[in-house]
Order: C-alpha cells, then sequence, then structure tokens
C-alpha cells in the first residue's frame, strides 16, 4: 500500500530518509525537503512518485540509474553532492570525538573509472553483462556506464561476447576489467572450468579483439601484451585482478598528498603497499620498504623497482599485517609511514604505530568509519592530526577515500 512520506536527510548509503511514528523509513532515489508516495516494506520503501521535487534534483546522466545498482545518487546536483561527501568524513571523525578542518573534497570526473567489476550470467534471453540491483541478485544488463572509462564502455558488446565464450557454469560469475597502458586486461572468476576448445576459441577471441589478457580464476589464458600502468614513471606489469585505485586521477592526487607530507623522510614504510602505487612513487627522493599480504602484488613491485632507473632503495617484505603487523620497535627504523589497507581498515597495525617515534605518518583509507577509529588511536598515542582531505574517486556512489596525515612532536629527554 502507497503512502506519503517527507524526506529530511540523506541516509549514509544515499536513501532519502523519513521520519515515521515507528522509525527511521530509507527511500531510495529521494532527496531531502521531497514530499514522495512510497510503498513501503519494513524500514525500507519503494519510491511510486515525487509529488514535490527538491530544487536540487537534476536528471540523471544514465539511462540504467534506478536499476543498475553500481549508483546511488546521480539525481543530487553537484555542489550538494560534493557537501554529502565531504560531510560523511566528518562525521565519522566527529563521531570518534576527533576535531580536525576538513579539506575541500577532491572531486571524481564522469568517465575516469579505469576498473570495473561487471557481474555475468547466461540467461534464456542470452548472456547478461553488467551490475547487480540494489539489494537485489538481478543482474542489470548495461548498454552505458557513465562513470567508466570510454574505452571500457565501447566494448561492451565484445565483454559480453566474452563472457559468453568462457561461461562454464549456470550461476552467476565476476568479470573485472581494467584499462591498462597496453589494453583491458579481462581478469573473470567463477565462471567453471574450461574446456580445451573453450579455452582455444576464448583465446582467438582476446587476439581478435586486441585485448592485453584474459586470465580465469588468476590462471592466465592468454596474454597478448602484458598489461602494464604508470605509477608516476614507474611501469608496472600488473598481476591478474590486482587491486589499482579506481580512478588514475584520484590515484595521483593521493599520492601528491602523502608525497608532499613524506617529503623530509629519508626512509619510509609503506604498509598494505599493493603493486606499489605509493611505494614507487616515494622512491623518487626517499628509500622505501613496501609491506604487502598479496604474493603477486609484491612480485609486480619488485619487478617494476628492478628495472627503472633513478629510484632510491625499495625493498619490499610479504606479511599478513592483520595477523602480523609490523610492531613499533620495527617502525621505530623509519621516519615516514604510509599505510592504506582494506575497508576493514588497520587497527592492529595503528596500535604500533601510535607506540612508535615515527614522526610522520599518512593514513589512506576508502572508509571514513574504520578511518576514524584507527586515527582516534593514533591520536590517543600522541600523534597531531594536520589534515584530512576527502577524494572521490566512486563517483555517485556511497564510498569516499580520505587522506589524513599526522604528526608525533618530539619526546622530551
Amino acid at each position: 500500500m502507497n503512502a506519503r512520506f517527507t524526506i529530511t536527510r540523506l541516509g549514509s548509503q544515499g536513501d532519502g530518509v523519513a521520519e515515521t511514528e515507528t522509525g527511521e523509513l530509507f527511500i531510495p532515489f529521494t532527496l531531502p525537503g521531497e514530499t514522495v508516495t512510497a510503498a513501503r516494506e519494513r524500514d525500507r520503501a519503494t519510491l511510486m512518485s515525487v509529488l514535490e521535487a527538491s530544487p536540487l534534483r537534476i536528471d540523471p546522466a544514465c539511462r540504467h540509474f534506478t536499476e543498475c545498482g553500481g549508483c546511488a545518487i546521480q539525481h543530487l546536483e553537484a555542489k550538494a553532492y560534493h557537501r554529502w561527501k565531504h560531510d560523511k568524513v566528518a562525521h565519522a571523525l566527529n563521531s570518534k570525538g576527533i576535531s580536525c578542518d576538513i579539506d575541500a573534497l577532491v572531486p571524481c570526473a564522469p568517465q575516469t573509472r579505469r576498473r570495473v567489476v561487471f557481474t555475468a550470467r547466461r540467461s534464456e534471453a542470452g548472456m547478461l553483462l553488467g551490475f547487480v540491483r540494489a539489494l537485489s541478485s538481478e543482474i542489470i544488463s548495461i548498454e552505458e556506464c557513465p562513470i567508466s572509462l570510454p574505452e571500457i564502455v565501447a566494448k561492451l558488446d565484445r565483454l559480453r561476447a566474452l563472457a559468453e565464450l568462457v561461461c562454464a557454469t549456470t550461476k552467476s560469475f565476476r568479470m573485472t576489467v581494467t584499462a591498462s597502458g597496453s589494453g583491458l586486461d579481462v581478469a573473470v572468476h567463477e565462471s567453471g572450468k574450461l574446456g580445451e576448445n573453450q579455452r582455444r576459441v576464448a583465446s582467438n577471441f582476446v587476439i581478435a579483439q586486441g585485448l592485453a589478457r584474459l586470465s580465469i580464476d588468476g590462471e592466465i589464458i592468454i596474454e597478448p601484451k602484458k598489461p602494464v600502468v604508470l605509477f608516476g614513471s614507474v611501469a608496472v606489469a600488473v598481476p591478474p585482478g590486482a587491486f589499482l585505485q579506481a580512478t588514475e586521477a584520484a590515484e595521483q592526487a593521493m599520492a601528491d598528498i602523502v608525497g608532499r607530507h613524506l617529503a623530509r623522510a629519508r626512509k619510509i614504510a609503506d604498509l598494505f603497499a599493493g603493486c606499489g602505487s605509493f611505494a614507487l612513487r616515494l622512491a623518487a627522493r626517499s628509500e622505501v620498504h613496501a609491506v604487502e599480504g598479496d604474493a603477486a602484488a609484491l612480485s609486480a613491485l619488485d619487478r617494476a623497482f628492478r628495472f627503472a632507473s633513478g629510484l632510491k632503495r625499495v625493498t619490499s617484505e610479504r606479511r599478513d599485517l592483520f595477523r602480523r603487523p609490523l610492531t613499533f620497535k620495527e617502525l621505530n627504523a623509519f621516519d615516514g609511514v604510509v599505510f592504506d589497507p582494506p575497508r576493514a581498515g588497520a587497527e592492529d597495525q595503528s596500535k604500533q604505530i601510535a607506540r612508535s617515534d615515527v614522526p610522520l605518518v599518512a593514513a589512506v583509507s576508502c572508509n571514513p568509519v574504520t578511518l576514524a577509529r584507527d586515527l582516534r588511536i593514533l591520536v590517543d598515542g600522541g600523534y597531531v592530526l594536520k589534515s584530512v582531505t576527502p577524494i572521490d574517486q566512486f563517483l555517485w556512489s556511497p564510498h569516499v577515500e580520505a587522506v589524513a596525515l599526522l604528526e608525533k612532536p618530539k619526546r622530551r629527554r
């Protein structure tokens, strides 16, 4: 049954929130100040119509918006959208009692996302390739994607055809597409075991379409051109399915902020180093010790360093920092630290950093909540929070990156 609601604010996931007698009601694709009708089911509702629209409502950029679960908030005017992202970081810090001026949001341009994770499944109507509808398992097959690089969007039909060729399952599977300097790198996961004929046909297709690589569950099926990305001036041959920052511009913005902060450090520890997006840039003027749990990523970083020129020494260490963080005694060998953990954050590692004497720390995070928790640990350990910069590299989604810079005053003897 439809009912009428007034939206009072935006929730953390981009849904409009209405206050009702039984509590908060979340209504996707609505904005504060709007009056809407919606069909309620427990604490969520499906928008039926907008009776009174917000002056901040704009036309969405994509025809698939409200169906595809990739974007949550294309309907909000840009300045208000930037303020919402900025405030997400501020609210997370405030919740931990952290007071700090938050710098202006570094915005994200459309058509810049270089790494896209599609979901695919064979259906009676053909191969579906797209994104899953929010709070559903339904795949919305897409024809456009205004967040993604044009070279990815231009090959949607060919990627769909490739999904058909490698599909050996009745279930959904993932296809991660990364735009590299050598072409598109396609990493497929859980598509089933390929027969020899399927492998041959898929390989011929990859060559014919000019793709850089096809891998399935980490196994390289064919690699006509080794996928390469640049971290600063250093070329890195990334392994299949390797983590990369979503946009090149956001990665460079984060690297610039971190690099300026650690410019005085002669020896830096890069924790959760990945393939070296920070380490290889920082090595232009500092020695760097890169620590990462993923062997393939660490190998790519080390190989890139060995073939690069003009860098200071880069050492690497494979280590699960969740199970075995660097101790404060180990950290005291460095005068700068940068850490960029997954969304879960780096609680145990932060406790060790807090006990250390490292004077300069840069914390990078894609989750303001866990970032705030980790910063609280560092501040309680004597660090002074100098700045926090929100960075929007997840356009029109609820996610926001942030870089926090900290210093620890020298202890008096």
